[in-house]
Parts: C-alpha cells; sequence; structure tokens
C-alpha cells in the first residue's frame, strides 16, 4: 500500500484545487503516449528563478511537437505565481506540464486539440549535506536514450531506467556516455542532470546536440564563469576526459551546482585534492548562490 500522497494545491486546466481531487482522462496523450513537455521551475523564498529562460524552452518545444501554447510568458507568469502564492512554503519546486489533449488513441500528431495543462508545486529539497560538504558519488553507463534528447519530453522512460542505474549502485548520478562515434563513447549528460569537466581551470561541457537537453543551468553558467573570471567552452568531451578531468560537475535545477567526488568508485581529481570538491566548483557555488539572491524575482 502506497503512502498517501501530500495535499498541496495544484492547477489543473486553470482550476486551482487539491492534489487529491485532480484528475485527467485515460485518453489524455500524455497518459497513452507521453505526447508532451514540461518544465521544472525553481522558486527561492517565493521568487521565480531564470524563468524567462524556462519559459522560452517550453515555448520553443511545444512548437517543436506542434502542441498550442496556452500562453505567453506574461501569461504562463501569472499562472505560475497564483500557484505560488497558494503553497504553505517558501522554496518551491514548480511542475508544469502541457500534453497534446484528450482523443481516441492515434499516433499522428492530431490538430485541433485542446491542449492538458498541469501544475504543482512541492517543497524545494536542499542538496544533502553530505553532498554539498564532501561531493557525490556518480556511476557512468551507456547513453541508450532516443535521439531527441533535445526535447523536454514526458517520455523519461530512457531517463528512469538510467537514473535506477545509479540508485542501485547507492549513488547520486548516472554519467551517461554514447558510443558510435570515433574517439568516442562521449559525454552526453547525467539521467536528470547536465555535466561538466574541469580542465586546468576551465569548464568544459558537452555542446548542444541531439543528445543533450539545452539546460537552463547552462546559459548560467556561462554567466557564472565569466563573473569569477573563469574560461567556458562547450565542445565533444570522450570518456578518457572525463576520467581524466580535474573537476566533475553536475547541474540541475535542484541541484544547482553540484561536485561529483567519485566516479564508479573511483576518486576524482588529482594531487591533494583527489576525491574532494575543486576549487572551480567552489567558485561557482559561491557565484550560483550570489544569482539567487539576485536574480531571483
Amino acid at each position: 500500500m502506497s503512502a498517501p500522497l501530500p495535499d498541496y494545491v495544484c492547477d489543473l486546466d486553470g482550476e486551482l484545487l487539491p492534489l487529491s481531487q485532480a484528475r485527467v482522462s485515460v485518453l489524455d496523450r500524455g497518459f497513452l503516449l507521453g505526447d508532451g513537455v514540461y518544465e521544472a521551475l525553481p522558486v527561492y523564498g517565493r521568487r521565480l528563478f531564470r524563468f524567462d529562460d524556462h519559459m522560452a524552452r517550453l515555448a520553443r518545444n511545444l512548437d517543436r511537437l506542434r502542441i498550442p501554447a496556452s500562453h505567453d510568458a506574461a501569461g504562463w507568469e501569472v499562472r505560475v505565481r497564483r500557484l505560488v502564492a497558494a503553497q504553505p512554503f517558501d522554496d518551491q519546486l514548480i511542475y508544469l506540464q502541457v500534453t497534446r489533449g484528450v482523443a481516441l488513441r492515434e499516433h499522428a500528431m492530431l490538430p485541433g486539440l485542446t491542449p492538458t495543462v498541469f501544475l504543482m508545486s512541492t517543497p524545494l529539497k536542499p542538496v544533502p549535506a553530505e553532498w554539498r560538504h564532501h561531493g557525490a558519488a556518480c556511476v557512468t553507463a551507456p547513453d541508450l536514450r532516443w535521439s531527441h534528447g533535445d526535447i523536454k519530453s514526458i517520455s523519461l522512460l530512457g531517463n528512469v531506467m538510467a537514473r535506477q542505474v545509479s540508485v542501485d549502485a547507492g549513488a547520486a548520478e548516472t554519467i551517461l556516455l554514447r558510443e558510435g562515434e570515433p574517439g568516442g563513447p562521449w559525454l552526453t549528460e547525467g539521467a536528470s542532470s547536465n555535466v561538466w569537466i574541469v580542465q586546468e581551470g576551465a569548464l568544459l561541457g558537452p555542446p548542444p546536440g541531439p543528445h543533450v537537453l539545452p539546460g537552463i543551468r547552462v546559459g548560467l553558467l556561462r554567466e557564472l564563469c565569466e563573473e569569477a573570471g573563469l574560461a567556458f567552452n562547450l565542445r565533444p568531451i570522450c570518456e578518457a576526459d572525463l576520467r581524466a578531468a580535474d573537476e566533475v560537475l553536475l547541474s540541475s535545477t535542484g541541484k544547482e551546482v553540484l561536485a561529483v567526488t567519485r566516479l564508479d568508485g573511483e576518486p576524482v581529481g588529482h594531487g591533494a585534492l583527489r576525491g574532494k570538491p575543486g576549487p572551480v566548483y567552489g567558485r561557482l557555488y559561491e557565484a550560483y548562490q550570489r544569482a539567487k539572491a539576485e536574480q531571483a524575482a
């Protein structure tokens, strides 16, 4: 028997109601086909962070799937702020999902449907103190997901299977490596994170492409590197680069920026900092906290 769910207020098709009362048709294409997209937005002290970036990505993904947009960015903001105000907690994670709508099962992108829009807010959980102070352990696995990882689709079975690899290993995240091209395997991303390496003081990440979600924190970390005087570059990263890196970092809405200090059971890094959070992580984490304080609105 599953534990009862907390009855936070959610928004289903414009109506605010308790989660326990929210109902979606069994013919919703999100339920039947995973035909939809989503965003996960952080809220700090009831203030939205990087909201415009999230809404721009949502608009791009809706357009790619030919799902009509229910709002422009300003309209989404009104709806999100109303939901934020309805919660009893200050730091929140807003989940926003849009599916194509309700219809008899059919694979084609049926036109003329009314999209189903669902938003919910849950408490934004901080990264465990152990990970924050000592770094996280990660494992690697082959990237066996589909070739549209650049779409933030609700079809996440590949990510679920990848994340379970690290759950079974007692690790914080699964870092994915894709075979099939010369010089590989190549780093793509984590099951639910973007992945970075540090070489000679520079922050390096995989370039945009069909296997990498354009994470909102990519643009943010570019800005933070400029602020901190750190070199930043997006380029292909092979497995050998990952394993020889001075530092390995994760970034995501929930993790913010996080040091990886063990990879497949081996310490990350070199010398006195081997297996410990490194200086680039420290500078970026501090810069991230300043950005939260200055940019959230």
